[in-house]
């Protein structure tokens, strides 16, 4: 039996990659009813690599996943600067270097995490795979679902936690209300065959206007690439996957025979990405009876490299306050208060690490190459790049940090008292 003193106890949350899922963990807790629309046929297990940093590590210790999440750590030993040719210039053996990783901060695949979040909530969560919303109807009551594969169902709360691209959120609010923001650049990540004999190791080669990234967690046949490039705001659709994949070869087709390489597996990778580099800001989070929850309302950029760790604390933060509030109006509400200035600070970070990311004129590129040849041959590198990095360092731990946890554990020994009892 839930506890009583919950109301709008029957939620649905659309999205089971990181928030969807993290909030059905904490609202079980708390002993709401949860199901999650998804979708995918099943489980996403691709994705890249991200970081757990600052509150977000503290959630997942309150949820009891931490040791899982650094079990599952990517270990990388170190990266190396290439040329368009593959001949490497420059070697560090610090991999939290360039992530402006501190030690307790933990890098994992996305996919791991979300199996992580999936295997601690299946069991008291209801998954439906394979189907998605089409129409959302609110009366003062009730949310009235539609699903892509027929039927209708009625549900007190609605959660979208969908994506940058949220279907929720375009069938229940506003196109005024809401912008996504384009930062200048898109993004494609794909599986390609381990053409560079990776071992927990990574390749970076940057250009003009555009970057490329490739590694591997392991001695093994695959690795994941990671493009970037610099362009206007596109008309392109969304759907067309064919379409994008040529976009991303018009953009690096002609940086030299390492790049093509990893360029040419993009005809026949299993998990093509792709999108723009964008923020979402709103005038609000919730409309009625629907609310948004990670990317779909707060997305910072995968430059900010915070879009995971925002999803586990605004999960943690949304249950926390329906729990405590009971009415869903005010729990919204304190819910996005709470949120408004981590939010604030880590889309600000996205915009900054973009900025100091990528070359934007071949002056500043050969200054970056250059230098970067250089000082990563000169004895106590890692010391003086933590010199050249601290400000930038200390932005990433102030935005990773810039919201104070509540304790909501005694609704969480609430529900387990009325269960018992």
């Amino acid at each position: 039996m839930a506890n009583d003193n919950i109301n709008n106890r029957n939620i649905l949350i659309s999205g089971a990659s990181i928030a969807g899922p993290a909030l059905a963990y904490w609202l079980n807790q708390y002993g709401f009813n949860v199901t999650i629309v998804e979708k995918s046929p099943e489980l996403r297990k691709g994705g890249y690599r991200i970081d757990i940093r600052g509150a977000a590590t503290e959630v997942a210790s309150r949820m009891g996943i931490l040791n899982k999440v650094k079990e599952l750590n990517t270990a990388m030993r170190g990266s190396s600067f290439i040329h368009a040719n593959g001949k490497r210039y420059a070697n560090l053996k610090d991999p939290n270097l360039f992530g402006m990783r501190q030690s307790t901060d933990i890098e994992i695949m996305r996919g791991e995490l979300s199996g992580i979040l999936y295997a601690e909530t299946n069991d008291q969560t209801e998954y439906i795979f394979d189907d998605s919303i089409t129409d959302i109807t609110q009366t003062d009551e009730l949310v009235t679902v539609t699903f892509k594969n027929g039927g209708q169902r009625d549900f007190d709360l609605v959660v979208a936690a969908d994506g940058l691209r949220s279907n929720v959120r375009t069938l229940a609010f506003d196109k005024e209300n809401i912008n996504v923001d384009h930062l200048g650049y898109y993004v494609s990540i794909f599986t390609t065959p381990n053409f560079f004999d990776l071992d927990h190791w990574e390749l970076s080669y940057p250009g003009l206007d555009k970057t490329v990234n490739v590694y591997s967690t392991g001695n093994n046949q695959e690795a994941k690439a990671f493009f970037m490039f610099a362009a206007p705001e596109a008309n392109y659709d969304h759907r067309d996957i064919a379409q994008q994949k040529q976009m991303v070869i018009d953009q690096f087709k002609n940086e030299g025979s390492a790049i093509s390489r990893i360029l040419n597996a993009i005809h026949d990778t299993p998990d093509f990405y792709f999108d723009s580099i964008s923020q979402v800001k709103t005038d609000s989070l919730s409309n009625g009876r629907v609310v948004l929850l990670g990317d779909a309302g707060y997305c910072p950029s995968p430059a900010s490299g915070q879009g995971s760790s925002l999803a586990l604390v605004g999960a943690y933060v949304l249950a926390g306050e329906l729990a405590a509030a009971g009415d869903y109006q005010i729990a919204f509400k304190t819910y996005e208060s709470q949120m408004r200035w981590f939010v604030k600070a880590n889309q600000k970070l996205g915009a900054t690490v973009l900025k100091e990311m990528v070359a934007k004129s071949k002056t500043q590129l050969w200054l970056q190459t250059t230098m970067m040849s250089i000082l990563l041959k000169l004895p106590g590198k890692e010391r003086i790049l933590r010199g050249f990095m601290k400000e930038m360092q200390l932005a990433v731990d102030e935005a990773a940090n810039a919201i104070e946890l509540r304790d909501y554990a005694r609704y969480h020994l609430q529900a387990i008292k009325s269960d018992h009892f």
